[in-house]
C-alpha cells in the first residue's frame, strides 16, 4: 500500500490510474483526457508550480483551479497555519460559537470598510451563493433572480439556476424565478427588472464568458438600477477577489456599494475549503429572527478559518496588490504581439483568439509547453490565464518565454 507522500499513491503507471479514476470517478473525463493526450497528473507542487507524477515535467499553474491557488501551492504561511492549527483544533461544530470564526468574519467585514458587517461561511463558492439568493429572497419578500447569460455561480441547487441551461437542462426544469439577460447591457436588465426582482447577481467580470470586461459605467448603471428598484446586487467575487484584480474586491476599482458580497476559492489559501458570504447589517438581520434556518456543518470550520485568516495576512501586507499590478504590467508587456488580445484587470487574464474555437487548440499548444491553461467554456475563442498572484518577475519571464514558444514562433 503507497504511503501518504507517494505521488502515485501505488498506482504502477498512467494507464493504471486512468482505468481507475474512469471506472470508479469519471469516464467522461478519462475519455477527453486521452482522446486529446491532456494527461497530467498533479504531483508534487509548490509555488507556481507542479510536476506531472509519473513524468516529473514541471508546469506552471495559470487555471489556478480559478484562484483556488491565488497564492500558489503550499503557501508557508498557510501551511504552518493549518499545521499549527492541527495541534490544536479540528472542524468544530457549526451550532457553537468559534473565536475563528469570529476572527475570519471581523477581517473579512474589515475588508469592505465595515459596510458588509455580517458574514455566513459555507464550504464553496455553490453553496455561498444559494445562500445569497435565499436571504436575498427573504429580506425583499420577492423571489425573481437576475443573472447575466455566460455567467457562472456554481454547481449547487439555486446556483445551478442562475447558471447556463448547459449546466442544468440535464436535470430537469429550471427552479421559478430566475432569468437572465445579457451582460454588459444595461436596457436589457433594465426591461427585465420588476417588482418581483429579489436581486442581480453579477461577477465584476465573468470568467466563464472569457474575462469579459465591462463597459465603463455598467457596473454602476446596475446598481443604480437595484436602488431605483428595491432589489439587492450581489457581486459574485468568488474568482475576481481577493487581490486578483489589484484590489482586495474588484468591484471597489469603481467605487460600487453591493450589498451583498460572495467570496470563496482563494479564500482556503488552496488548503482547506471555505466560502463566505457578506452582507449588510439590514440582510443579515435576517439572522436575528432566524439563527438556525441555516447550517452548514463544515461551513467556517475551525481549520477551514485559520487557513483563510493566513491567506489574508499574505494578501492585505503591504505592497501585495501593487506587486500584483508590476507582474501585470510585466506579462502585458512580454506577451505583446502575439496572436491573440490580452484582456486584464489585475492578474484577472483572458487570451482572446478571433476564432471561435481557437480557446480549446490553444490550451492544449500551452499544454506542450508547459503551461496548465484551460479555455473559457462559455466563450471558446478564450483561454482563462490567472497566474498565482505571488509570481516573481524572473517566473514571469519564464511564462512569457513559454507561451512565446507556443504561439510566437
Amino acid at each position: 500500500m503507497a504511503g501518504p507522500l507517494d505521488p502515485r499513491a501505488g498506482f504502477a503507471d498512467r494507464d493504471a490510474l486512468f482505468d481507475a479514476f474512469a471506472r470508479h470517478v469519471s469516464p467522461g473525463k478519462v475519455k477527453f483526457f486521452r482522446d486529446y493526450s491532456f494527461d497530467a497528473v498533479m504531483g508534487r507542487r509548490e509555488g507556481v508550480w507542479f510536476e506531472d507524477a509519473f513524468s516529473g515535467r514541471r508546469f506552471i499553474n495559470v487555471h489556478c483551479n480559478g484562484g483556488v491557488f491565488n497564492l500558489g501551492h503550499r503557501h508557508p504561511r498557510v501551511l504552518a497555519a493549518v499545521r499549527d492549527g492541527l495541534d490544536l483544533v479540528d472542524v468544530g461544530n457549526h451550532h457553537l460559537v468559534s473565536p475563528w470564526r469570529a476572527a475570519l468574519a471581523t477581517r473579512l467585514a474589515r475588508s469592505t470598510g465595515d459596510r458588509l458587517e455580517g458574514v455566513v461561511f459555507a464550504v464553496g463558492g455553490g453553496e455561498a451563493m444559494d445562500l445569497a439568493f435565499k436571504v436575498a429572497r427573504a429580506h425583499t419578500g420577492r423571489q425573481k433572480i437576475v443573472s447575466a447569460v455566460g455567467g457562472y455561480h456554481g454547481h449547487t441547487g439555486l446556483a445551478l439556476a442562475a447558471g447556463d441551461p448547459q449546466y442544468r437542462d440535464p436535470f430537469g426544469p429550471n427552479p421559478p424565478g430566475f432569468v437572465q439577460v445579457p451582460f454588459d447591457d444595461l436596457v436589457a436588465l433594465e426591461r427585465t427588472m420588476d417588482d418581483d426582482t429579489a436581486a442581480v447577481v453579477l461577477e465584476p467580470i465573468p470568467a466563464t464568458l472569457g474575462m469579459l470586461l465591462p463597459s465603463p459605467g455598467y457596473l454602476e448603471g446596475v446598481q443604480r438600477l437595484c436602488r431605483a428598484r428595491g432589489a439587492l446586487f450581489i457581486a459574485d467575487e468568488v474568482q475576481t477577489g481577493l487581490g486578483r484584480t489589484g484590489a482586495m474586491w474588484c468591484h471597489q476599482h469603481d467605487g460600487l456599494e453591493p450589498d451583498l458580497v460572495v467570496t470563496g476559492k482563494g479564500l482556503s489559501g488552496g488548503v482547506y475549503p471555505i466560502a463566505a458570504t457578506l452582507m449588510g447589517r439590514s440582510v443579515h438581520d435576517f439572522f436575528l429572527a432566524h439563527p438556525f434556518v441555516h447550517i452548514s456543518t463544515f461551513g467556517g470550520a475551525d481549520l477551514g478559518c485559520i487557513a483563510a485568516l493566513a491567506a489574508l495576512d499574505v494578501v492585505e501586507a503591504p505592497g501585495f496588490f501593487e506587486r500584483v499590478r508590476v507582474a501585470e504590467a510585466r506579462l502585458t508587456d512580454g506577451l505583446a504581439g502575439l496572436p491573440f488580445t490580452l484582456r486584464r484587470r489585475g492578474l484577472f487574464m483572458g487570451l482572446k483568439f478571433e476564432a471561435e474555437m481557437m480557446g480549446l487548440a490553444a490550451t492544449k499548444m500551452l499544454f506542450e509547453q508547459g503551461v496548465f491553461a484551460v479555455y473559457a467554456n462559455n466563450d471558446r475563442s478564450v483561454v482563462q490565464f490567472l497566474p498565482p498572484l505571488i509570481i516573481s518577475d524572473d517566473e514571469c519571464d519564464e511564462l512569457i518565454a513559454r507561451v512565446r514558444r507556443a504561439f510566437g514562433a
